[in-house]
């Protein structure tokens, strides 16, 4: 079985995260932010990813260290779980409609990171998650799980257009991460 547990303390935040890859999608997350819980949750829905995340942090600050402790720990918990990366199709891409927003990802997991993120967000906030979190919390996500993402996303609601986001990713990833054999995806024989 495919998993990934890890754990982060700081002074900033607590954060428990489990992974499992091969799960059905079932999702138990608690951060404090009810919209980023919500991304969370639609992310691990649509990957087919059972996802735990318990956290706790300076919230009353704003909601920049959890939203990017959870992409630290959510991409190590993703590394982890993908081990040597062996068998995996490697590349996941798809296309999401939501309403009148339409969001593309396309992402290699073979062990580089980066990201390229073409978003535009005409509120700041939606609920207690800053729009400018969007961009942060897949560039720290891609970082750790040591993943390329390719991302854009069009629409007139910041709602539609960052859910649209997390359930393309969550696509890709479900693709990317799919067994199709034993062999690595690389001429090098590693990723």
């Amino acid at each position: 079985m495919r998993t990934g547990r890890i754990s982060r303390k700081t002074k900033e935040t607590d954060i428990q995260l489990e992974l499992n890859l091969d799960g059905k999608g079932i999702a138990d997350i608690s951060t404090g932010l009810g919209f980023f819980d919500h991304m969370l949750a639609s992310f691990s829905k649509h990957s087919g990813f059972d996802l735990k995340v318990r956290a706790e942090g300076d919230l009353y600050v704003d909601e920049h260290h959890m939203v990017e402790d959870v992409g630290i720990v959510l991409g190590k918990a993703l590394a982890e779980a993908l081990g040597d990366m062996a068998g995996i199709a490697r590349f996941g891409e798809a296309r999401i409609p939501m309403d009148e927003a339409l969001a593309e990802v396309a992402l290699d997991v073979g062990g580089r990171n980066y990201l390229v993120l073409k978003a535009e967000f005409s509120s700041p906030q939606v609920g207690q998650f800053s729009t400018q979190l969007v961009r942060h919390f897949f560039e720290t996500l891609a970082s750790n799980a040591k993943i390329t993402i390719h991302a854009s996303v069009y629409g007139d609601n910041d709602h539609h257009k960052i859910e649209a986001l997390f359930k393309a990713f969550a696509y890709a990833m479900k693709r990317a991460v799919k067994i199709e054999g034993k062999e690595i995806k690389s001429t090098k024989g590693t990723l």
